[in-house]
């Protein structure tokens, strides 16, 4: 028989030698134990709602920040770079109707992430960011500040061996504003929307193509997404809503809008049906008008300022139909080719095609700025280009 000592002695280097196998990548018993995966990947692009009053919104895109933190500054270690080489200039106006520019990709241990950050390329030759107007003009500059970058609300979480989707929406519309003596500048707002591409689709009338068509999805008289029909078919898609319900208003030069009222988004993958090719929706020919005037400079801070003209359907909800950016440097707005007639309106069916009706009057509109300040205005005689808001805020947020 062994000894005490002896028998420990051969346990231990049993042990020891069990050990040395796993450390060593060996087997015990014939199984291999299978690797920890803590990596997973992250993906991210961008999208659009329209623009208003250009032909191109081109922006530089030089990358995307990445960190666990909310609260990281951006000398701080621990960020993850999605760089674009060389950065690229990106029209916005491509992206509508849930179109994807995929801006790349990047490797990046599981878990919690709180900030995202899109950081524009740097302006030295003046045309890294540019518009090109309605109006004919030459392709010009965007002001704005060298390497802006754009702190984004949005946390995520990446699983390990996993790809994880990120979706960022650049309102060309509300980034783009005057600066006096026909000067732009580029004051970006830029959101984090669902990957899933649900929402409310749809066709207009081919008739009313070329003729500045907008749909937006709304809600409380609030726009939470929109976009343009494609130009060759009238097909539109309002896309990355989430679930709940929804104001959809149709606009066009020369016409009245249309709305409908309370269309059900019913979860991230559903598409809600509002018309079809062989059944478009046609908007009611009108005349239309203009709203102008300035908002107190002095009031917004510095801040951008969006006054936007909301009209109350008869028998339905009050909407947002055209909005406009005042200018930064003296303050001055203008909401054009507003309809005097008053708009049709539909409350959702799934019985295809909808009823419009139309209002008994027009041309009345709420005209409100995002500071706060409003001011009734009808236009159903003639144009007002006197309508003055005193902001009730000193710092305003858009």
């Amino acid at each position: 028989m062994l000894r005490n000592e002896t028998r420990a002695a051969l346990i231990g280097v049993v042990l020891l030698g069990a050990a040395v196998l796993v450390a060593c990548g060996g087997e015990i018993g014939g199984e291999r134990p299978a690797p920890v995966n803590t990596l997973g990947t992250l993906a991210v692009s961008l999208t659009d709602a329209p623009a208003c009053g250009f032909d191109a919104v081109n922006v530089t895109v030089d990358k995307v920040r990445v960190h666990r933190s909310a609260a990281a500054l951006e000398g701080d270690a621990g960020w993850t770079d999605i760089a674009l080489h060389p950065a690229r200039k990106i029209n916005l106006l491509n992206l509508s109707n849930g179109a994807l520019e995929a801006l790349g990709q990047a490797t990046l241990e599981a878990g919690h992430y709180a900030q995202l950050r899109l950081v524009l390329g740097a302006d030295a030759g003046g045309m890294a960011h540019t518009v090109v107007p309605h109006d004919g003009r030459s392709e010009l500059p965007l002001e704005t500040r060298d390497a802006d970058s754009i702190r984004l609300a949005g946390a995520f979480e990446v699983r390990a061996g996993h790809a994880t989707e990120v979706v960022l929406d650049f309102d060309a519309c509300k980034s783009v504003l005057t600066r006096g003596k026909g000067r732009y500048a580029l004051k970006p707002s830029v959101k984090v929307v669902p990957v899933a591409a649900n929402g409310i689709t749809g066709f207009v009338s081919t008739a009313l193509l070329g003729h500045g068509v907008q749909v937006s999805a709304q809600q409380d008289g609030v726009i939470v997404g929109a976009t343009t029909p494609d130009p060759a078919t009238g097909e539109f898609f309002l896309s990355r809503l989430a679930p709940g319900d929804y104001d959809v208003v149709i606009t066009a030069d020369n016409s009245a809008a249309s709305v409908v009222a309370g269309v059900p988004v019913a979860s991230s993958t559903s598409h809600t049906v509002l018309s079809t090719l062989g059944a478009p929706i046609l908007l009611a020919p009108g005349a239309s008008g203009s709203i102008g005037g300035e908002v107190d400079k002095a009031a917004a801070g510095g801040e951008p300022v969006f006054v936007a003209a909301k009209q109350h359907v008869e028998g339905g909800p009050t909407v947002t139909i055209k909005y406009a950016g005042a200018d930064l440097a003296s303050g001055a707005y203008t909401i054009d080719r507003l309809p005097v007639g008053a708009p049709q309106f539909a409350r959702y069916s799934e019985a295809l095609p909808l009823a419009f009706s139309a209002g008994e009057a027009g041309g009345s509109y709420r005209i409100e700025a995002s500071g706060g300040a409003a001011e009734e205005v009808d236009i159903g005689a003639a144009n007002r280009h006197d309508v003055d808001l005193a902001l009730l805020e000193t710092r305003l947020h858009n």
